[in-house]
C-alpha cells in the first residue's frame, strides 16, 4: 500500500518537474535575451539603441544576479528530475539485468 502510493507520487512529481523545468528554461532564455551585452543585446538586433537600457543603468548587475540564480535553480531541478526518473524506472531496463544471453545456434 505504501509502496504503491510512493510510486504514484513519484510519477506525479516527474510530470510536475518536467513542466517546471521547461517553463524555467524558457524564462531563462528570455532573461538572457533581455540582458544588454557588448553587442547591444536583443534591442540592437532589432535596430534599437544598444547603449541604453530600458530598466535603468544598474539593470545589468541585477539581471546578471537573477540569471545566475535562475540557472542554479534550473540545474538543481534537472538533478532532482533525474533522481525521480531513475527511481520510477522498472528493474531490468537499460542493461540493469545481470543475466547474459547466449547467441542462438
Amino acid at each position: 500500500m505504501l509502496l504503491a502510493s510512493l510510486w504514484t507520487w513519484l510519477a506525479w512529481a516527474s510530470g510536475w518537474l518536467n513542466g517546471l523545468v521547461i517553463l524555467l528554461g524558457l524564462f531563462l532564455v528570455l532573461l538572457v535575451l533581455i540582458q544588454r551585452g557588448k553587442g547591444g543585446g536583443l534591442a540592437g538586433a532589432f535596430g534599437g539603441v544598444g547603449g541604453s537600457s530600458p530598466f535603468g543603468s544598474r539593470a545589468g548587475d541585477t539581471f546578471t544576479r537573477i540569471t545566475i540564480g535562475v540557472a542554479a535553480v534550473w540545474i538543481l531541478l534537472i538533478m532532482a528530475q533525474v533522481k525521480v526518473i531513475q527511481s520510477t524506472r522498472p528493474e531490468g531496463v537499460a542493461g540493469t539485468s545481470s543475466s547474459s544471453s547466449a547467441p542462438a545456434e
